[in-house]
């Protein structure tokens, strides 16, 4: 049977939303890879796929999300914010309560086609990362990569996925493409490892890039920029909010008094199709 599509993006990072909240969707690996192909496929940076929620709990749906690999991965900050707005343009709601393998995200209305999403608390501890072995996670004490501009000691944030944060003094000199596929598999990251490199330009503004786990280098990354600005306060480099500007565009991120990390940011739909 055909079952229906849309095509959204935020910022660029782009995603096939499949609906299955009436009937079940239990993609294959292989049939994910074959979604995500920008060959012979869809095309797509993630799959994200709609579930009915447990009844009673609150939410409006149930999330799922597949890197283009074909490896279901917990978190997608960028996806979560799409699917908020499809969920709050449905029911005509300023919020939405979304449930996934990193637990419940609270979406709300920040605008014309913009979406504020609380990601909860970030995770700070290594085995939070998780990490192979017991580190400080604001300033990692291991070479990852062999290269100059990356001699800055990394640090690690879990936003229900795994980030590593490079700060490095020009975002355009950086060798993304070269160590971004080298760290991410890392010894260090026994779940592999989100790779971000973050060159600072004042207080309130980062430039970022990220070379995504299982996607490799994106036009943006929801959960990479709530890293950067953490990773970045911390080290108290940055305030505690601060406009990320990535290839895609740029995301509010404010890591609250409370510990909560609200990211802000757009969303919008490409197109619709089937699935065959």
């Amino acid at each position: 049977m055909s079952r229906p599509f849309l095509k959204m993006n935020g910022l660029g990072n782009d995603f096939v939303v499949v609906e299955a909240r009436s009937a079940p969707f239990q993609p294959t690996a292989d049939e994910v890879r074959a979604i995500a192909d920008r060959t012979s496929g869809i095309g797509c940076d993630q799959l994200i796929v709609l579930e009915p929620p447990e009844p009673g709990e609150g939410v409006d749906a149930r999330v799922r999300f597949w890197n283009s690999d074909g490896e279901e991965i917990s978190a997608c900050g960028n996806g979560t914010r799409c699917v908020g707005w499809l969920l709050m343009q449905a029911t005509g709601q300023d919020q939405a309560v979304i449930e996934t393998k990193a637990g419940k995200l609270y979406a709300s209305r920040a605008g014309e086609r913009l979406v504020s999403v609380d990601m909860g608390r970030p995770g700070l501890d290594w085995r939070d990362i998780p990490l192979a072995r017991e580190q400080d996670t604001r300033a990692l004490d291991a070479t990852l990569y062999p290269d100059a501009s990356l001699a800055t000691a990394p640090g690690c944030v879990s936003m229900g996925n795994p980030h590593v944060v490079f700060f490095v003094a020009d975002i355009d000199a950086a060798p993304v493409n070269v160590a971004g596929p080298m760290v991410e598999h890392h010894p260090l990251f026994p779940e592999a490892v989100n790779v971000g490199f973050a060159q600072v330009i004042d207080r309130g503004r980062i430039r970022l890039k990220v070379w995504e786990r299982g996607a490799g280098l994106t036009q943006a990354c929801g959960t990479g920029a709530c890293a950067a600005l953490v990773a970045a306060a911390r080290r108290d480099l940055t305030d505690r909010t601060a406009v990320l500007v990535l290839d895609g565009g740029e995301l509010l991120i404010e890591w609250r008094d409370d510990d909560h990390v609200i990211m802000t940011g757009p969303a919008a739909v490409d197109f619709a199709g089937e699935l065959p």
